[in-house]
């Protein structure tokens, strides 16, 4: 039985055209790689330190013998709101349990042929950008996103480990040749010609814990997430949108009511915003991006807080005041 074909066209079926295959081995050409960057400090609170658990697949499954990559295209037409945005990213459901649920239909259909399947979202530290590359699903850019041909990077990826013995693909040959326009555009020069520094991605920005002030500013109405150098990407014009209706745009995303979102309380922030990709980072993170950015606009008093409850975003009221008086 040609496995690769059955898998294709069940992928196919559910909606999923990007699907590429890799044999499972230790990425040790990259070992260099994550060395330099753990000794540059180049790492984040979201990332695996542990260098091994990046590089080597067989930590989770020791029989593995085939990698698959699968894209899940989430781009929908719409333009970010002028006054305050969501990443586009986080406005339909979220990904981690959409994803999930495709992927988990499809280690059920692999097990079927009698082999073993585990799948992964963001739940391992393998390299998901240089697998799908491997498999010819995209090439990573500058900005060190996956770009496809079809949906240029709006793509979620998700792999799964298989035992079944399946021929490789090959990697795709596309780069970005002389393009430097996200490098150009990133707000905070996160975005280098030789190696980037996601910790200063206004994207990781908004969503750590600890927010320095000298970031307040740039925040620039981005809620979650930062879309600029997507936005500016070639590859990303002529794109095709996403036919998952799982993310399709929410209203209430697409255009946010900031003074809603500055007084949330847990009940709704549970039934409008837990339910998208961006409410893993809980209620007080998009309470506080809400704050900065009423803040900015200038357009922040004593009512601005009236219903906030929570210590750790009063204390950014505070300093954000002590900001505009200076």
């Amino acid at each position: 039985m040609d496995y690769k074909v059955s898998i294709k066209e069940y992928c196919n079926n559910l909606g999923l055209n990007l699907v590429g295959f890799t044999h499972c081995r230790s990425f040790d050409e990259l070992r260099d790689f994550f060395t330099k960057r753990k000794e540059k400090g180049i790492e984040n609170e979201f990332e695996e330190s542990n260098i091994e658990r990046r590089v080597n697949p067989f930590i989770y499954m020791e029989d593995g013998k085939t990698i698959i990559s699968i894209a899940f295209p989430y781009g929908y037409e719409s333009k970010n709101n002028e006054l305050v945005y969501f990443s586009k990213y986080t406005r339909g459901e979220d990904y981690h349990q959409v994803v999930s649920k495709y992927l988990k239909k499809i280690c059920s259909f692999i097990q079927g042929f009698g082999g073993d399947a585990i799948y992964f979202v963001d739940s391992t530290g393998l390299p998901e950008r240089y697998i799908a590359y491997l498999c010819g699903i995209g090439f990573i850019g500058k900005n060190g996103m996956l770009i496809t041909e079809e949906y240029g990077s709006y793509v979620f990826l998700g792999e799964i480990i298989t035992n079944l013995e399946i021929q490789a693909d090959k990697p795709m040959l596309l780069t970005c040749e002389n393009c430097n326009l996200c490098i150009e555009a990133c707000p905070t020069k996160s975005i280098l010609k030789e190696q980037n520094n996601p910790n200063i991605c206004l994207s990781y920005i908004t969503q750590k814990k600890d927010v320095e002030d000298k970031w307040f500013k740039l925040f620039n109405g981005r809620l979650f997430g930062c879309d600029t150098c997507q936005e500016v990407c070639p590859r990303n014009k002529e794109v095709k949108f996403s036919t998952l209706k799982e993310f399709k745009p929410k209203e209430h995303m697409e255009n946010p009511n900031i003074k809603e979102l500055v007084n949330i309380n847990k009940k709704d922030f549970n039934e409008k915003y837990k339910i998208t990709s961006c409410g893993w980072r809980g209620k007080n993170i998009i309470q506080r991006n809400a704050l900065i950015n009423l803040s900015n606009k200038n357009n922040m008093d004593e009512n601005s807080i009236k219903n906030i409850n929570s210590s750790y975003v009063k204390e950014y009221y505070f300093r954000l005041l002590k900001n505009s008086n200076l």
